[in-house]
């Protein structure tokens, strides 16, 4: 008899162990709906995957890869820009506002969107000096840089405003894109290309370079913003500023600008000897000098030629600079180097207008 209730018990044990472990799975399953929901289901998925086009100018007038002087301070590659730390995506289905906005790490992500097509519009977030207007419409979606004085600075092009250095920025945009639900993520591979490139400046001295202990420039006539959408430039003008590193040769600076005025969105294909875009356009270069002894000197140089032909970062090179042995030896030589800024002189940024 015991026997048989044992039996009995034994089967009755393992019914409620199935029933048991059939309840924990039913649990389970349902708590993976519940929170994976949209992984495991019919919806709109979309994983963005990211490269970085890593380019800090585009071959116009010369291929600085090909002439570079092995000799200079910096290698050709040194002058590559970092990938950012993140993409800002941007989701049009119209032109009225952006139907989704969300942030990205730098290799990509899940960009949400409903069903329908859609323009993307992809920029990295985390830039310090640039200001982003008009992405209302991804047409109008712009950036500039901010304002910046110099009190001891002479402007160059009088009506041009005085602008800092924008940061490194990248962009793409993708046109048309039809979005549907599927039960697999669906990937769209996009490529952030530069919208910022690099001048590598540097500052020759015939004489006179030893008594050099500051340095800093500006370069006039250079795109006061760009255009998000295909990287062409707006028609206004800003003078850059910037500080420099003094050389054994004389000042060296690496100046990031959106590049030329007014230049079309189509510039990764253009001719080489279309310069038209660039008539009637000028390009000074400034440098001021504080020498040892406390004195200021301030040089300029018409660089548009040189311009002309890096419509999108490059190398610009002025040569024969001289302070005389009078300059440079006259008066006090009690000037701190090592101090920040140049005491009144010091770069003041401004609020943009």
């Amino acid at each position: 008899m015991r026997h048989i209730n044992g039996k009995a018990l034994g089967k009755a044990g393992r019914a409620v162990l199935f029933l048991m472990l059939g309840v924990s799975l039913l649990t389970s399953c349902r708590k993976d709906l519940c929170y994976n929901h949209d992984e495991h289901s019919i919806s709109v998925k979309v994983d963005v995957k990211a490269e970085w086009e890593q380019e800090w100018e585009r071959t116009y007038g010369y291929d600085w890869e090909l002439l570079w002087n092995e000799e200079w301070v910096r290698d050709y590659d040194d002058l590559r820009p970092e990938k950012a730390e993140g993409i800002r995506a941007l989701v049009y289905d119209d032109e009225s506002a952006p139907h989704s906005e969300s942030n990205l790490p730098a290799e990509g992500g899940r960009v949400p969107m409903g069903e329908g097509t859609f323009d993307l519009l992809f920029y990295n977030n985390d830039t310090e000096y640039i200001v982003f207007s008009n992405t209302s419409a991804s047409a109008s979606a712009t950036a500039t840089t901010r304002s910046l004085s110099r009190s001891s600075y002479q402007a160059m092009h009088g009506e041009e405003r005085t602008v800092n250095m924008p940061d490194m920025l990248y962009g793409t945009f993708v046109e048309d894109h039809v979005a549907g639900k599927t039960l697999e993520p669906v990937t769209l591979p996009v490529t952030m290309r530069p919208l910022v490139y690099t001048y590598m400046i540097r500052y020759e001295f015939s004489h006179g370079q030893r008594y050099v202990a500051l340095a800093r420039g500006a370069l006039a006539g250079m795109a006061e913003s760009v255009y998000l959408r295909d990287g062409h430039t707006g028609p206004e003008a800003a003078t850059v500023m910037f500080d420099c590193t003094v050389e054994p040769y004389g000042a060296e600076a690496l100046v990031n600008s959106f590049g030329v005025p007014d230049y079309p969105g189509d510039h990764y294909n253009r001719d080489d000897e279309d310069d038209e875009w660039n008539d009637g356009k000028h390009n000074a270069l400034n440098l001021e000098v504080r020498l040892f002894n406390g004195k200021i000197k301030s040089f300029e140089f018409d660089v548009s030629d040189q311009v002309r032909r890096q419509p999108r970062g490059g190398v610009i090179t002025v040569t024969g600079i001289e302070i005389s042995d009078e300059e440079g030896l006259e008066g006090s030589s009690g000037f701190d180097v090592d101090i920040d800024g140049w005491g009144d002189y010091i770069d003041i940024p401004l609020p943009i207008n």
